[in-house]
């Protein structure tokens, strides 16, 4: 399927109109080609690398937010990520309505923010879906949100911080507190207008209906302290204990069949005689006070011959020990 698309920012259109403009001035080699010049390491894509451990994030977090709007759509949608970009606030800014649903919250652990953007008909559509209505898009022009939207922005916002806990916390264990909302992306406080930040963009697939679109944003400045875990490809460096998992992988172990032998004597033999042995004949041998116990051919125990309820038993006297 086709993804949404994006609008451009300030930059990309003045870059687009610049382009055109400086069309007529560009280069021409000997051949008839022409050529203009371009400047390498101005791509902001790279202040963080290639995003590999946020990217993984984001995919666990699509996961885990099908529960988010489970009891809104009555249904799990599908929930895709796009790439994170990093663009600067303002351009952020310029590209949405001024009338979205903000809500900012605090990272302790990185002494930072974030802030999750939902537009407006999404709203309307999680708030007519949650109260028996159909999941249909509805058209709205208004500048504020009704008490019941607001609420519905409240658990969906709640869950999706939850979420997020759970996505990252493989990687490093954060906490989200919500500190304020805002419907007007014109009074998001933020950060400043020229400060970059990491854009996160998730697509919601719905049923008979065009997808419905959320944005996380970061700055860049509170995830550089963790830039270098942020392009490395392990996702953790401890596992936590699964007691079920390892309860399940002792009792199968402990079920492995095992084959139990007793060396009674090691009688030596000259091949000689050995060839000229027939049935019948009998081998003299000198039975020791200790026997050994193998288990699958390894000498594990010695023991002692006796009998026990009428058959032959052996009494484990030591241990072998193991180097």
């Amino acid at each position: 399927m086709a993804a949404t698309p994006r609008k451009l920012s300030s930059k990309e259109v003045a870059a687009l109109v610049g382009n055109l403009m400086e069309a007529s001035e560009s280069t021409s080699l000997e051949n008839g080609l022409e050529v203009r010049p371009y400047a390498f390491g101005e791509n902001e894509l790279n202040q963080l690398g290639d995003y590999h451990a946020l990217r993984i994030i984001n995919e666990r977090f699509c996961r885990t937010a099908r529960d988010v709007f489970l009891p809104m759509l009555r249904l799990q949608p599908r929930i895709s990520s796009f790439p994170p970009e990093v663009r600067s606030f303002d351009d952020y800014r310029s590209s949405q309505d001024n009338f979205v649903s903000i809500t900012a919250s605090r990272i302790e652990e990185l002494r930072g923010n974030q802030m999750i953007v939902i537009p407006p008909p999404f709203i309307s559509l999680l708030t007519d879906s949650y109260y028996g209505g159909q999941i249909r898009h509805v058209p709205t022009t208004r500048t504020e949100f009704t008490a019941t939207e607001e609420r519905v922005i409240e658990l969906v916002t709640d869950r999706l911080n939850v979420a997020l806990q759970v996505a990252w916390r493989d990687l490093m264990a954060l906490t989200f507190t919500v500190v304020s909302r805002e419907e007007s992306m014109q009074f998001a406080s933020f950060v400043d207008g020229e400060d970059m930040v990491v854009n996160c963009s998730f697509m919601v697939q719905l049923p008979n209906t065009e997808p419905a679109s959320f944005d996380i944003l970061y700055p860049l400045q509170t995830l550089k302290p963790i830039s270098s875990q942020l392009r490395s490809r392990m996702q953790s460096d401890f596992v936590d204990d699964d007691r079920s998992w390892r309860e399940k992988l002792e009792r199968a172990i402990l079920s492995i069949p095992l084959t139990l032998s007793a060396r009674l004597c090691e009688p030596e033999v000259p091949l000689r005689q050995l060839m000229q042995m027939q049935p019948g004949d009998v081998l003299p041998v000198h039975l020791t006070e200790a026997v050994s116990l193998l288990v699958e051919g390894q000498p594990i125990f010695e023991a002692a011959p006796g009998e026990r309820g009428g058959q032959a038993a052996l009494n484990l006297t030591r241990r072998h020990v193991r180097s």
